[in-house]
């Protein structure tokens, strides 16, 4: 990645058609769920129901895992940030069927928002699952787990955070070693070079399922901002 964020796009764009449970999320339970980002910093003390510790995950995908998260710990707000509409739209469905309050949306690029309109210090824990590895050499510049990138999330993240990752790529979880445990404000939570257990707040996706039944491993990684 280079020095300026600004300019990568570690993300794929998707568009399909959508379910009519997605359209409802996206239009009709939107003000309930989703943040329209404003032109400054968004008011997470005006933002939940609650005041309590917010996690924040970017690239949620379907949102399956931080819907559960979500369900289970309602003494925990959750902030999920996805360009993906269909996810999106979904998510938000769901959470207005299981009437969550703790719970909130943004549909933007995760690395703008992060820039521009989240205050540091804001999160207790950081989540990223299974992000886009791109698995070809050539391409691994665009892979989203990268110095500046960590920067701006330890920046963020409030002293004695959380920043915990997952990835089913032997190769890019070797990558996000290496890349945290060099960082100045990182500390592996478990000793040097060490991944974690999957911990059972994190859920078990389909998509993981389906990785394990073909074989593949999985790595959690998880350090602290110190």
């Amino acid at each position: 990645m280079s020095t300026t964020l600004r300019k990568i796009q570690s993300f794929v764009r998707r568009s399909g058609r959508l379910t009519e449970g997605q359209k409802a999320g996206l239009n009709d339970f939107w003000p309930d769920f989703g943040i329209d980002l404003p032109k400054g910093l968004i008011d997470f003390d005006r933002l939940f129901k609650k005041t309590q510790p917010i996690t924040l995950e970017i690239g949620f995908g379907n949102g399956d895992s931080l819907l559960e998260m979500a369900i289970v710990a309602p003494n925990q707000n959750f902030l999920g940030i996805e360009v993906y509409e269909a996810g999106v739209g979904r998510l938000i469905n769901e959470a207005h069927k299981h009437q969550l309050t703790n719970l909130k949306i943004i549909k933007a690029d995760a690395v703008e928002v992060l820039k521009h309109h989240i205050k540091d210090n804001s999160f207790e824990t950081f989540q990223l699952f299974f992000p886009d590895p791109w698995h070809k050499k050539k391409h691994h510049k665009r892979r989203i787990v990268q110095t500046v990138f960590l920067d701006l999330i330890s920046n963020k993240l409030q002293d004695g955070g959380t920043i915990h990752i997952a990835t089913d790529w032997e190769n890019y979880a070797q990558h996000m070693m290496e890349t945290l445990e060099d960082h100045t404000h990182f500390k592996n939570a478990l000793g040097a070079h060490t991944y974690s257990v999957r911990p059972k707040h994190r859920p078990i996706t389909k998509f993981e399922r389906r990785g394990e039944r073909l074989g593949h491993g999985v790595w959690d990684l998880i350090f602290i901002k110190e």
